[in-house]
């Protein structure tokens, strides 16, 4: 994609394509962003590791103690909250977010 996304909602695919309790890895111009589907709320992340850029989107999902939905990722099992970003150990903002919507069956990214 040759576009500039700056600022602005960009469709990454019908709701089919982003299968329930799943996670996708997308290219959205500069950005790789990993996709998380949990019943019908969607979840992005930075795709690439804050530790040392492994791949968010391949990582397993599970609960903290906390509640919260968090992914590890599978390089060295850093652990990020999907809502925040926030890393699990250290409380941490270290993994940015995407806002993720559907729409008309179609899912979007806030880039």
């Amino acid at each position: 994609m040759d576009q500039d996304y700056e600022s602005t909602w960009v469709d990454i695919g019908s709701v089919d394509d982003f299968a329930i309790d799943e996670s996708k890895e997308v290219l959205v111009g500069q950005h790789v962003i990993a996709i998380f589907r949990r019943g019908d709320t969607f979840f992005g992340l930075d795709g690439l590791c804050a530790h040392q850029g492994g791949p968010i989107a391949k990582g397993a999902v599970s609960k903290t103690d906390a509640g919260k939905l968090c992914v590890t990722c599978p390089w060295h099992g850093w652990q990020y909250e999907l809502e925040t970003g926030i890393q699990t150990v250290n409380r941490q903002p270290l993994q940015r977010t995407f806002d993720v919507r559907e729409r008309d069956g179609r899912v979007e990214v806030f880039v």
